[in-house]
């Protein structure tokens, strides 16, 4: 049987069971563990994912692999995933972009994101831009911070804890000089 151009499907890693959706364009949405393997898909179809469980192309499967070597602590580069960002406006594609260009432990504030993605005195829209990121891991919207290097929201299941807990994995780095954030996490 060939794989679907359109399509999700639920793997378990050591976070939990994750939720994936996929257009012919790439991944659309990725959806972070709920409390079990029901509740992820509810979520995941909550989000306007195709409704279609299936077996995932081959660069789907190869998104799939990497979201499990990170979710088992290897320090993973997502930056070569095809997404589908389509319903995203302009801005919100500026910001994903700029969020993907942080590495693995890396971190930054909404406002300085903004900034750098050429959007400065944004910091409180780009906080909504993370807050509606459709693929999180993927978009690292975790490695995003309030200003002096808090924690901030995270819209993710488990809030601010699996935010820090991501942060926690990847030995995350202060956005600021010492002394000015909030770490240890």
């Amino acid at each position: 049987m060939e794989p679907l151009a359109s399509g999700y499907t639920l793997f378990e890693t050591r976070l939990g069971w994750i939720g994936i959706a996929w257009t012919p364009a790439g991944v659309l949405h990725l959806q972070l563990p709920e409390s079990d393997r029901r509740s992820t898909a509810a979520r995941l179809l909550k989000r306007g994912s195709p409704a279609i469980a299936a077996e995932p192309p081959a660069r789907v499967q190869e998104a799939i692999a990497a979201i499990e070597r990170y979710a088992g602590g290897e320090k993973v580069d997502f930056s070569a995933i095809e997404l589908d960002l389509d319903g995203s406006d302009e801005f919100r594609r500026a910001i994903y972009r700029q969020a993907r260009s942080l590495s693995y432990g890396e971190t930054t504030t909404y406002g300085a994101l903004a900034e750098s993605a050429g959007h400065p005195g944004m910091a409180r829209e780009t906080g909504q831009a993370m807050a509606s990121n459709p693929v999180p891991i993927i978009i690292p919207c975790h490695r995003v911070l309030a200003a002096g290097g808090r924690m901030g929201g995270f819209s993710a299941p488990g809030g601010q804890a699996t935010k820090r807990r991501l942060l926690e994995m990847e030995r995350a780095r202060p956005p600021s000089p010492a002394g000015q954030a909030a770490f240890p996490f």
